[in-house]
């Protein structure tokens, strides 16, 4: 336990008067990189420009970014093992009771081959014994059963076990996605645990900057034309649907030119010439970008491209953030979807995996520059109302009494 951790233990603080105290318990944060890592601190820094104060509690070499008032960080999880969660629990005690731990949950995100069944059991006991109250957000839910070998589906069998120990220690459930209640709900055996939905925020502030944005388009575009992006991580998943997609697109508007955003967007590129070769001056990557970067590419970008196997939905911080952006969008609807989408027109959404109609909504909103800048404007209002950092803040300060 570092001094500043030590001082909030015994009561101490600086500053104005403290409203609400947060235990985070993440499998991964700043300098880490990931999608968990960046919406913990996010709520972090929320709940402590809302006057809280905040301990946050993460793996070797967890530091955050620089000292902020009210943000404690420890990285006293270590690699999640037993002794690890010895010393977590002996540092925990310090504190007075009840003591609300939110737990950010990824099956695989805390070690053990994502069957660590002794993390589950810790939480268990903490809520039992030490008087914890224990918040799940659920990021993941669990490895499918059908989703591979005879080893994923044993793993998977492991998944709904530590669901079934996690439910029986769980204070209230948040969900990022409405559809993980029906994924969760029956391994609460009965038992009667508040679901609620808190929804994933972007992680990219808009950058206000205009001379940035024209930069990045005068880099990328010769002359008049349209800036296609996409962005996200460029997992298997997605580049599967791109590969198919980017071709067609392109060999119809001689005019247009894609950007790829974001971490793995350069060896997808790579990988995308083997195939088409001729697409070369025409398809661009910027590999890993810091947050303002992001920002001015996303603001240089026409239409964002942002096809997704399971469907659009509210985990996916890539489509958020185009939102956050005000920028148009297609996309893809599936299984995972909310009902929301259809309904707000905040997206061009065709059916997953039938890359003709998606195309040709994009094409459709390429021709129509008014349809173009009216979605920008409601998507982004429709965010600002709806999935803002703000409101995720006062729904998690809201469930303390």
């Amino acid at each position: 336990m570092n001094a500043r951790t030590q001082d909030a233990a015994s009561g101490t603080t600086s500053g104005s008067a403290i409203q609400r105290k947060w235990f985070i318990i993440t499998p991964e944060y700043p300098p880490h990189s990931g999608g968990v890592s960046d919406y913990t601190h996010l709520v972090a820094l929320g709940l402590t420009e809302a006057g809280d104060e905040v301990h946050v509690w993460g793996p070797s070499g967890s530091r955050g970014c620089g000292k902020i008032s009210g943000l404690f960080v420890v990285d006293e999880l270590g690699g999640f093992g037993p002794s690890d969660l010895r010393r977590t629990g002996r540092s925990l005690n310090r504190f007075v009771r009840p003591r609300r731990l939110v737990v950010q949950w990824v099956p695989h995100g805390y070690g053990f081959r994502s069957v660590n069944v002794p993390f589950c059991l810790w939480l268990w006991t903490r809520a039992m014994f030490r008087g914890d109250e224990i918040d799940i957000v659920v990021h993941e839910p669990c490895l499918a059963f059908d989703e591979g070998s005879w080893r994923q589906k044993l793993v998977a069998a492991v998944h709904r076990f530590m669901t079934v120990i996690l439910l029986l220690a769980a204070h209230q459930v948040w969900i990022t996605i409405p559809a993980w209640e029906s994924r969760w709900r029956p391994w609460a055996l009965g038992r009667k645990v508040p679901f609620q939905w808190l929804p994933v925020p972007s992680n990219i502030p808009v950058n206000s900057d205009p001379g940035s944005v024209t930069q990045v388009r005068r880099r990328y575009l010769t002359g008049t034309g349209f800036l296609l992006g996409h962005f996200g991580t460029h997992g298997a998943s997605v580049t599967k649907l791109l590969e198919k997609i980017l071709p067609l697109l392109l060999d119809q508007h001689s005019e247009a030119t894609v950007l790829l955003i974001g971490s793995g967007s350069d060896r997808f590129r790579e990988k995308l010439l083997i195939a088409a070769p001729v697409l070369a001056g025409r398809v661009h990557a910027t590999g890993s970008l810091c947050p303002v970067e992001l920002s001015s590419h996303l603001l240089a970008c026409d239409l964002m491209l942002q096809p997704y196997p399971d469907g659009i939905s509210t985990r996916r911080t890539s489509a958020m953030a185009a939102m956050a952006h005000g920028r148009p969008m297609v996309t893809t609807s599936g299984h995972l979807t909310e009902g929301f989408w259809i309904e707000s027109r905040v997206a061009a959404i065709t059916p997953a995996h039938q890359e003709g109609a998606f195309v040709e909504a994009a094409s459709r909103l390429l021709a129509d520059g008014a349809e173009r800048s009216r979605m920008g404007r409601q998507s982004m209002e429709f965010y600002a109302q709806k999935f803002d950092l703000r409101h995720i803040v006062a729904t998690l300060r809201g469930s303390i009494a």
